[in-house]
C-alpha cells in the first residue's frame, strides 16, 4: 500500500472517531511504528492533522483550507463515487455548469455523456474536459486564484450573465440547516451566481460536510434541488431537507425513494 493510500485510510478513521493511535495504524494498515510516523509526520507537514503523543487528532476548524492540489491528492475514494455518481446524471446534449471543487472535478473525469457544453471557474476541470472529444467548455474569465485553482471577479460575474444551463454541480464546504457556506468569499461569489443560472442545482458534499459552518454562506437549503452524498445525516438535518424539498441521493443506496 502507497503512503497516499495510507493517509486516506486514517483521514477516514479520523473523520469517524476523532482521533488514532499509532498501534491503530500499525494494527490497520500492517507497518511499522516508524512507518506509522512518517505518514503522520507527512500529514502534518499538510496541515490535515494535530500529532499527539502516540498518534494523532483533527486539528480545530479553521477559515484557511489547503492548496487545491494537496486536496486533490487526499481525496478519499468515497468523494470519487460521488463523482462519479454526479456524472452519471449528465445527459447527452446537456448544458452544465461545474464550480472550483475536488469531488465535482472528479465528476468532470466521470463525464462520459456525449455533447455536453460546460461552462466553469476551474481551470483544472477544465483541463480535465479538454481530454474528452465530445465535451465542449466554456471557461469563465477574470482573475486566478493560483492556490485555489478558480477564476473569480467581476469580469466571471459579468460573462456567468451570458449562460443559462440545465445542470448545476456544486462542491461543498460547509452544510448546515441554514445553507451552504465556504471559507473564501471570492469563491463564494461565484458560486452564488452559478446558482441563479441553473436549472437544477446538484450539490455533492460527503457527510463530514454536514453541520460544519464556514465564513461565508452563498445560499439556504431552498437553492438546492438534489443532494448527492455518502451517508444518511441526522434525522433533524433530514427533516431540514424534507421541509425545504431536497432531493437526498445516498451512494449505495441510487434507488431509494427519499
Amino acid at each position: 500500500m502507497f503512503q497516499e493510500e495510507r493517509m486516506n485510510g486514517i483521514m477516514e478513521h479520523l473523520n469517524r472517531n476523532k482521533r488514532i493511535d499509532i498501534k491503530d495504524i500499525c494494527q490497520q494498515f500492517e507497518v511499522s511504528r516508524d512507518t506509522a510516523r512518517r505518514d503522520l509526520l507527512r500529514m502534518e507537514e499538510l496541515g490535515l492533522i494535530l500529532r499527539t503523543h502516540g498518534g494523532a487528532v483533527l486539528p480545530m476548524k479553521s477559515k484557511e483550507i489547503l492548496e487545491y492540489k494537496d486536496r486533490l491528492v487526499m481525496e478519499s475514494s468515497v468523494k470519487h463515487d460521488i463523482g462519479k455518481l454526479a456524472a452519471s446524471l449528465v445527459n447527452n446534449d446537456d448544458y452544465i455548469m461545474m464550480d472550483a471543487s475536488t469531488t465535482v472535478q472528479f465528476a468532470a473525469e466521470h463525464l462520459a455523456a456525449e455533447q455536453v457544453v460546460v461552462v466553469t471557474s476551474s481551470i483544472d476541470i477544465a483541463d480535465a474536459l479538454s481530454k474528452k472529444k465530445s465535451v465542449r467548455t466554456y471557461l469563465l474569465g477574470g482573475e486566478l486564484n493560483a492556490q485555489h485553482r478558480f477564476l473569480f471577479g467581476q469580469a466571471a460575474i459579468d460573462s456567468l450573465a451570458n449562460y443559462q444551463v440545465d445542470k448545476l454541480l456544486l462542491g461543498a464546504c460547509g452544510i448546515t440547516a441554514s445553507g451552504l457556506s465556504y471559507p473564501d468569499v471570492d469563491d463564494g461569489v461565484v458560486k452564488r451566481e452559478m446558482i441563479k443560472k441553473a436549472n437544477q442545482v446538484i450539490v455533492l458534499a460527503d457527510h463530514t460536510k454536514f453541520g460544519d459552518q464556514m465564513f461565508y454562506r452563498i445560499a439556504g437549503l431552498d437553492a438546492i434541488d438534489l443532494l448527492i452524498t455518502d451517508r444518511r445525516p441526522e434525522r433533524e438535518f433530514m427533516e431540514k431537507l424534507a421541509e425545504h424539498h431536497v432531493e437526498l441521493l445516498v451512494i449505495g443506496e441510487e434507488d431509494s425513494d427519499d
